[in-house]
Parts: C-alpha cells; structure tokens; sequence
C-alpha cells in the first residue's frame, strides 16, 4: 500500500481542525461552570503524555501507521482483531458525527429537509474528500486552517462589548471537583481523539515531525477550543451555555454592528461544516486504511464508496432521536472510547519499545 507523505504544516493543520470539528458549536468543558478555564489547562497537561506516545510510535517505526506496528508487534492473528476493534472505534465515531452535523444543519438550517438527506449529502462529500487520499486533506487544511483562525479572532473581537468578566469569577468557588470534571470531559472529547492520527498518519518529511506535529496541533487546537469556549460563557454566562442547544451559534448570533455586520453565524455554521468535513473524512479514511489491512488489500482507494455509503446508513439508526445522541455522547461516550484511546496505545507502546531492543539486539549480533 501507498505510503503518503504529509508536510508539518499539512499534518498540524489537519490536527487542529479535527480538534475543533465537531467541538466548535459547543461550550466544552462546562461541567467545571466558571473555572472552565482551569479545565482546559488541566485537560491539556492529561492529554500530552499521550500525544508524545502517538509520536513515539511513529519514532520507533518509520513509514508505518497504527496499523503496521500492531501487526508488527503482536503477529497478524491477534494484530488483526486489535485493527478490528479500531475500524469499529473509528467507524462508529464517523457515524455518530454525521448524526451530529446532520441533526445542527436541519435544526438550524433546514428543518423541513429529511436528516437523511442532508447526512447522505455530507458524506459524498467526504468521499470525494478522501479518494485522493491524506495528503488531499492536508492540502484542503493549508486553506480551512486560515479562515477558521481569522474568523474566531474577528468574531471574539466584535464580541467583547458583550463579555461580562463575572461569568468567569469567582475562581473555585465550587471547589476542584467540577474542575477536574471538565478536564476529563476535555480530555476525552475532543483532545485524546487526535489517536486517530496514528491511523492516519504513516510517512512524514522528518524523522521527529510527528513530535512536532501531534504537540503543536494539539496545543493550537486546544487554545482556540478554549477561547471559543470562554467567549461562550462570558457572553452567555454559564446557565444559558449549558441550556442552549448550540452555544456557539447562539454566541455568534449576538453581534450586530449596525446594518453593516449582521447574520454572523453564518459564517461560524459554515467554519463548523469544513471542521467537520475533515472530521468524518478523517474517520472514514482510517476505516477504510483498517479493512484493507485485514483484507490485505493492495490499495483501500475502491472501498471507500461502499464503506462510506454504509456508515451513512449507520448513522440513520444509530440513534432514536436529539435527546438519546447528546445522553449518549455525555455520558457513556467518554468512558466506551477510552481504552481505545489510552488503554490500546499504552499497551501498544510498550510492545513497540520492547519490539524495537529486540530488533536492535537482533541487528547488533
């Protein structure tokens, strides 16, 4: 199979918009109120041991992605269940955010259209995202990134007239536990997702680019989740936030600059559908490289269709309605994603370092 190559810039593109994706239309990290602040820090420094572990396993094994080294490391029969399991992980997760792009673009765009339609519409969209492969993605993130950054800076700009700085004040005043709460509510969604990169990713310019990469695209990705977010709760203050169906938009909606700026959140609705774009492209992309490896396909490139076209359907049934999908994605999501996002790259990791003094052992005979 094809090893694609991607550019620093490209890769820590990707990475942030994949962050901030599906998480920009929401206040993350509400459960600390106040000191959401605080939550983001505290998620940050959780999620960094991690990151430098997706790196590492791009270190130790040049060229490869997740896939490859867990065959290289526990055989093809146990290494095929292991990529099993992740295709599952990724694919749900495809489906579970066209659920959630489908249900925000009817909500507030297109109430009378069918869900299905406006699923079926992304998804072909995603399809022709991923047919060239990653490093079409990584050149479509080189223009996404750009807009995105410019307009969250121009919309806190326009939006500080309304902030009141006694939304986020006092400091603490319910205690650590609402804190440490909201950092694993941060933690889990959206920062320890980035995991899907070690799929994604496989050949990179520079032997350490995947260091700089993961570390630079996190932390990017994370201040502006965070900015975005306390933009929210200094506007809205924390019980309208943690009320409103989509805070961000509600946020958005509230600059009105004469009859010269109006209908902003169009344009934040529309940052919120490229983030997601590349999202569920990303997902889907790394479903497809994970059947191909069980299968021993030469290229995954043809069943990208077939795959996508199912994950649509998925998505259709994958929940009853609005209040199950945000039940859902509150309280069982974080904890049914962990071991594939902490437990599986630990364990991996540690095989990988122990596979590779076995390897250099072998070579220094």
């Amino acid at each position: 199979m094809k090893k694609e190559v991607i550019s620093d810039k490209q890769g820590i593109g990707l990475i942030v918009l994949f962050i901030v994706g599906s998480s920009s239309v929401f206040t993350q990290g509400l459960e600390a109120k106040k000191d959401l602040w605080l939550a983001f820090i505290l998620g940050v420094i959780m999620v960094l041991p991690m990151v430098i572990i997706y790196a590492r396993l791009h270190y130790i094994f040049s060229y490869k992605d997740l896939f490859d080294i867990v065959e290289i490391c526990f055989g093809k029969f146990i290494g095929k269940i292991i990529i099993f399991l992740y295709v599952w992980f990724v694919y749900f997760a495809a489906g579970d955010i066209l659920v959630n792009y489908g249900q925000f673009i009817k909500i507030v765009s297109f109430d009378e259209t069918p869900q299905i339609i406006l699923i079926m519409f992304l998804g072909i969209l995603c399809i022709w995202g991923i047919k060239e492969g990653i490093e079409n993605l990584g050149r479509l993130s080189d223009i996404f990134i750009y807009i995105s950054i410019f307009a969250l800076l121009i919309i806190v700009l326009f939006l500080i007239p309304d902030m009141n700085i006694n939304n986020l004040r006092p400091v603490l005043s319910e205690g650590i536990k609402p804190v440490l709460k909201g950092a694993f509510s941060v933690f889990t969604f959206p920062l320890v997702q980035i995991v899907v990169f070690t799929m994604a990713f496989s050949k990179f310019k520079r032997a350490k680019s995947s260091y700089k990469i993961y570390i630079t695209g996190l932390l990017i990705g994370a201040v502006y989740l965070a900015l975005l977010s306390i933009t929210n709760v200094l506007v809205l203050g924390v019980n309208a936030a943690t009320s409103t169906l989509y805070p961000s938009r509600s946020t958005v909606a509230r600059i009105d600059i004469g009859y010269t700026i109006q209908r902003i959140e169009v344009v934040a609705t529309t940052i919120f559908i490229l983030g997601g774009f590349i999202k569920i492209s990303l997902l889907l992309l790394c479903a497809c490289k994970g059947v191909a490896k069980i299968f021993e396909f030469k290229d995954y490139r043809f069943i990208i269709t077939p795959i996508s076209l199912l994950a649509i359907n998925l998505s259709y049934f994958q929940y009853e309605d609005v209040i199950y999908y945000f039940e859902f994605n509150r309280n069982i999501w974080p904890y049914y994603h962990l071991p594939f996002q902490v437990v599986f790259p630990i364990v991996i990791w540690i095989a990988a370092e122990i596979k590779k003094k076995r390897l250099e052992s072998k070579s220094n005979m």
